[in-house]
């Protein structure tokens, strides 16, 4: 059954299943029926986020016990509410922590573990061969050999032997502790009978055949170690020496033999970009791909989350980043099947293209909202300042800007940079399989690589959905698009290589004698799974942060480049997903966005006043131009961050920071310092998170701190203030809009941890900061809207108005949940600026009226009341004529006729929800 509407906590070591418990009283009373959890398993110690899970089978004891997380289950089923896990099914955090990452190194191809995780084991670097890349040092590994800073160390409780760099450890593999043990029998008499035998018997266990005796054999005798080094200070006294002979051999020598005979090859973190040979997600060392295909690792992998499923203890999962999956679909149709008969809620994490739609066959509730939350933010952006703003930021900047073409480049750079060895692997896959005709043998490895990249550089989506079974007229769709453009620009002469891929990713290949089908299709799924971290981290992690023609448009899902929403489009939108996914999520705000959602409804404001925005800026530009430093002829910051920060300064602005007073001003200068760098690194021109250039970072720094200072700046913020003031009480009705329109909409309210009061945060971790729910419940008692529409600022009035309607949708749930989608017919001079539906089920129905674009409509910024309605007018079902119908956030009554007058409809609040027989 589907969640009626959905609430997100993020988990970590400072919010538990201890304080979620406390906090469900008040989440029942605002109206959810479903908590939506972060990841909850055991993840890296300290995460923050959970999404580096490294054991499928335990709770995070960060977040809390066992028991504690019954208590909060319990506590839930009391109020009648249910619990929707986040799950990441793609990729694990490596390291020390993660037992079977470590088992993979101590025993290479032969671990069970091995075939969990996607590793090339034959790379072309000969180096590699048999071995796992480990990029974790911090320069190159000749250099950190020499300055002693890789060490032998043995763990005396687990009887183990591994190499030590600072707090990473990597064991060494049972066949050496026989060298090992030898040597350190020669280092004290009276120990080397037992060393001797011992060392003897990790020998022939390491030499055997049988693979899990040896294994069983190899653990006893460790611990067998363990016990003569606690019960023998002359066995613990050889090893130790032994430890340091080999540490002492100059130049590291004795250890660099060690390591060569190891499964795994330490190298300089700068080498994973073009040399790791494991799937990664995106460009993070720490987070290796799973082979989820694999039977054996999704049983292993899904004991825990179908024992709560089964105990009822979770009702749904949210699956993280999907698309790096080899076969999404294979995997969330095992996955339904996990607890059959018990109709678990799925959702999956997906980013759609504009022409996009998710594939109809998977057995899922919808996506996490990412469409919705741009759909609804586009509805508040006015198409007509498409060309003004676009001249405003050009001019700023002292260049035209198209956006496609930037994020062709930033592919290209992503592709040939971050995420160049994943495009290796799949160059070489490609390049073997060219090899076995004689037609296409002739392509080289280097001709496949480019060819590949623009490709890749020109994909209209994330990824396809190809199988071994099929290929859609969608995905034939995709590739055809990108093959051609790619193929079009390229300046080789020979483009019958296009041809040949192509043919691979389709599947059309096997049509053809001379390959093996199982190596077509191999390469062709491989392909699927790098499309999409390509454009993840060329899209939002680095063209969103260079194109700032209007920043509130660059979200996660968002398309920059089309400006504004139309009503039509919305409500087209709105019965497609009724009769698609009724269930989906419905989001505007998550642990990912960009921007908080009432920061993007302010931000929005700036396209019904293009010209005093350019007049605006200008004028700052003015105030701060003396406070920019130059470094050999670049002025730091560059216009283009600089009109990224004053669009972030109005947009972020707390209501607290009024004047004359200015209180917190540090605690957002901060703020803005932090987010500022890291924007300036992910959009990778000036300075990045692999190549940091301090001199801009610094020049940035002392920019914002010379900017948001009274003693410097008063005239600059008394006039960023007054815009503030300005366009605040516009943004608010945007923000009361779109939440109403979430919380009504076909599909499944989600509200952000804290985001019923109002939320002007910036990215992660700005996003994710504590949030004070005793304040919360305190205001949720009161019901004077009145009094809150008066004091609009401290936000307890979106409060309100969500209480409000999730109270309709608790008493009314099959007619939120089925109820027929009716876009209403708005007449009159204003009819742009409304949007109206209605949902209707039987005799009960209620009727959605939200403005739009109303800045010049604004009658009493202090109190959020609209004027100059004119004529425009709603026209009602003719059924509907002669019954009354209520507000229900405000309790106003009145009766139907043939037409409802908007002015009077949206006489006491600017946004309203009309029922009717939903008493």
């Amino acid at each position: 059954m589907a969640p009626r509407a959905t609430y997100r906590l993020q988990f970590n070591a400072h919010f538990g299943f201890d304080d979620a418990c406390a906090q469900v009283a008040y989440l029942a009373a605002l109206g959810v029926s479903h908590v939506y959890a972060s990841p909850l398993l055991l993840a890296r110690p300290g995460s923050t986020h959970g999404y580096d899970i490294v054991d499928h089978s335990r709770l995070n004891p960060e977040i809390g016990t066992e028991a504690e997380f019954n208590a909060l289950v319990a506590e839930l089923h009391r109020h009648d509410m249910g619990l929707i896990l986040d799950f990441v099914p793609n990729h694990m955090g490596v390291g020390v922590d993660n037992p079977w990452w470590v088992d993979v190194l101590e025993w290479g191809q032969a671990s069970p573990y091995a075939g969990y995780f996607d590793i090339d084991w034959q790379p072309p670097e000969p180096s590699l061969s048999g071995k796992l890349l480990l990029p974790v040092l911090g320069d190159h590994y000749g250099a950190v050999l020499e300055r002693g800073e890789l060490e032998l160390r043995f763990d005396a409780e687990a009887g183990r032997f591994a190499v030590g760099y600072f707090e990473h450890t990597f064991p060494v593999a049972p066949r050496d502790y026989t060298m090992l043990l030898r040597n350190a029998a020669v280092q004290i008499t009276e120990a080397e009978p037992i060393l001797q035998e011992l060392a003897e018997a990790f020998r022939g266990a390491s030499r055997d055949r049988r693979g899990g005796e040896s294994r069983r054999l190899i653990t006893a005798f460790k611990h067998r170690l363990s016990v003569l080094v606690e019960e023998s200070d002359v066995v613990a006294e050889a090893i130790s020496r032994q430890v340091n002979a080999f540490n002492a051999v100059q130049g590291g020598e004795a250890l660099h033999r060690l390591l060569e005979r190891q499964h795994y090859r330490l190298a300089f973190w700068r080498v994973a970009a073009h040399e790791i040979n494991y799937r990664r997600f995106f460009d993070i060392n720490e987070l290796a791909g799973l082979r989820m295909e694999r039977p054996e690792l999704f049983r292993d992998s899904h004991q825990l989350i179908a024992g709560l499923l089964e105990e009822n203890k979770i009702q749904g999962l949210r699956l993280d980043h999907v698309d790096g999956l080899r076969d999404p679909r294979a995997y969330l149709a095992r996955l339904h099947n996990l607890a059959p008969g018990r109709g678990v809620y799925l959702l999956v994490e997906k980013i759609l293209a504009g022409h996009e739609s998710l594939r109809r066959d998977w057995p899922v509730a919808g996506t996490t909202g990412y469409e919705f939350l741009n759909l609804v933010n586009g509805l508040f952006v006015d198409p007509d300042a498409e060309r003004s703003l676009t001249r405003s930021y050009e001019h700023f900047i002292g260049n035209a800007v198209d956006f496609a073409a930037l994020t062709i480049a930033a592919k290209r750079q992503i592709i040939r940079e971050a995420l160049a060895s994943e495009l290796q692997v799949l160059a070489n896959q490609f390049n073997r399989l060219a090899k076995q005709n004689r037609y296409t043998r002739d392509y080289s490895l280097i001709g496949l690589r480019e060819a590949l990249t623009e490709v890749i550089a020109y994909f209209p989506v994330y990824r396809t959905y190809v199988t071994a079974r099929r290929t859609t007229s969608e995905d034939r769709r995709d590739l055809g698009w990108a093959v051609a453009k790619a193929s079009k620009t390229a300046r080789t002469p020979d483009k019958s290589i296009y041809d040949f891929i192509h043919g691979v990713l389709s599947l059309d290949l096997l049509d053809q004698d001379g390959y093996r089908r199982r190596d077509v299709i191999d390469v062709a799924l491989r392909f699927q799974q790098l499309t999409g971290p390509v454009m993840a981290k060329a899209l939002e992690d680095t063209a969103f942060y260079r194109y700032m023609r209007l920043v509130s448009l660059n979200e996660v899902g968002g398309e920059p480049e089309h400006f504004g929403r139309s009503p039509a489009a919305f409500h087209e939108a709105n019965r497609r997903r009724l009769r698609d996914w009724p269930a989906a999520m419905l989001t505007s705000a998550t642990h990912d966005h960009k921007r908080g959602e009432d920061m993007r409804a302010r931000l929005n404001v700036l396209s019904e006043i293009p010209a005093e925005w350019r007049q605006r800026v200008r004028r700052w530009e003015g105030f701060n131009r003396r406070k920019k430093r130059d470094l050999d002829g670049l002025v730091a910051p560059d216009r283009n961050d600089e009109y990224l920060f004053y669009q972030t300064l109005v947009g972020a602005w707390p209501y607290s920071l009024d004047a004359p007073e200015f209180a917190d001003i540090d605690t957002f200068r901060q703020r803005l310092t932090d987010y500022m760098l890291k924007a300036v690194r992910e959009a990778k021109r000036h300075t990045s998170w692999v190549a940091c250039d301090e001199d801009y970072e610094a020049a940035l720094v002392e920019f914002i701190e010379r900017t948001i200072n009274l003693e410097y700046s008063l005239p600059f913020l008394e006039d960023v203030l007054a815009l503030v003031t300005r366009i605040s009480p516009v943004g608010a009705v945007n923000s009361l809009a779109q939440t109403v329109l979430k919380l009504t909409s076909p599909g499944v309210p989600d509200i952000y941890q804290g985001n019923e009061y109002w939320d002007f945060s910036l990215v992660d971790p700005d996003n994710r900061r504590p949030v004070d729910y005793a304040q919360r419940a305190a205001s949720l008692l009161e019901t004077d809207w009145q009094e809150q529409r008066r004091q609009w600022r401290d936000g307890r009035l979106k409060q309100y108005v969500i209480g409000q309607v999730l109270a309709l949708r608790r008493a009314q749930p099959e007619l939120f949940a089925t109820g027929s989608y009716q876009a209403l017919t708005v007449e009159g001079e204003q009819a742009d600026r409304v949007i109206a539906f209605a949902r209707i089920l039987d005799d009960s129905a209620y009727c959605v009226i939200v403005p739009r674009l109303v800045r010049s409509l604004l009658a009493d910024p202090d109190e959020l009341l609209l004027r100059d309605w004119e004529d425009t007018h709603i026209v009602l079902p003719e059924e509907w004529q002669g019954r009354q119908w209520r507000e229900v956030i405000t309790d106003h009554v009145q009766t139907c006729e043939a037409t409802a007058r908007v002015a009077t409809l949206l006489i006491d609040l600017p946004v309203a929800v009309y029922a009717l027989g939903c008493d």
